[in-house]
């Protein structure tokens, strides 16, 4: 137990540093996240654009290759009608013609309907290119800024986050897990040391005989007040005197 709680106040104090790493990067991180969403977006969106053309370019063409074929009906129609030897089959005839003519019509709205929504697509296009290229040049100059930022502490975030692995590594997972999950509720701080006989997170008091208890380093110490994870003194000043 003594182990696993010097491991787990190691693992702070990394987690620590590396949080102050990260602050010194300021909100470039979350600029650079939501600008890479932006271009995903956009481009997803372009991409469903283009597509659309394709099918609605398709349906035109359809259409058009359609209404040739019904012209080419309606002209054998009425070469039949001047062929035809009774009123019944002539007007068996004009009934196709008319069906068929109806028929050109629809395509031919078909047609324009489909033409009018490619401008409109292309005319998206037009604008959501020109966003792209916007965010595309903001992302690049934000990566670059990060990349700058990041540069300057390169070498201790690696070590930073190798020794981390290596800590997490010595601790059983259910520990970790419990860590984490403090960690996260209590903006980044799970463990604490004692101060002043009171807990180092919430300053709440610590009972005499709990400070005893706790010093002796033989089990997970949780505060009533604000559940983060006390240790010793003892284990404190271990780690300090390795810093």
């Amino acid at each position: 137990m003594d182990t696993m709680l010097s491991s787990l106040y190691a693992l702070q104090q990394v987690d620590s540093k590396l949080e102050e790493i990260t602050e010194l990067k300021g909100d470039l991180p979350g600029i650079v996240a939501d600008l890479t969403a932006q271009k995903n977006d956009l481009t997803v969106k372009l991409k469903n654009l283009n597509d659309l053309i394709k099918t609605l370019k398709m349906s035109r063409d359809n259409a058009d290759v359609e209404i040739i074929n019904s012209n080419e009906k309606i002209e054998k129609f009425k070469n039949q009608q001047l062929q035809v030897k009774s009123n019944k089959q002539y007007d068996a005839l004009a009934k196709e013609i008319d069906t068929t003519e109806a028929r050109i019509a629809e395509m031919e709205r078909e047609m324009e309907g489909s033409e009018g929504k490619i401008q409109g697509a292309r005319l998206d296009i037009e604008t959501l290119t020109k966003k792209l290229e916007e965010i595309s040049g903001e992302l690049e100059e934000k990566e670059n800024e990060l990349r700058e930022v990041s540069k300057e502490h390169e070498k201790e975030e690696t070590k930073l986050l190798q020794t981390r692995k290596k800590i997490v590594a010595g601790i059983a997972k259910p520990d970790i897990d419990k860590y984490e999950r403090i960690r996260n509720a209590k903006g980044g701080k799970a463990i604490v040391p004692i101060k002043r006989n009171a807990c180092g997170g919430c300053f709440n008091k610590i009972p005499p005989q709990k400070i005893l208890e706790l010093r002796q380093n033989n089990r997970l110490y949780i505060c009533e007040q604000c559940g983060r994870i006390i240790v010793s003194d003892d284990i404190v000043s271990r780690h300090a005197a390795l810093a």
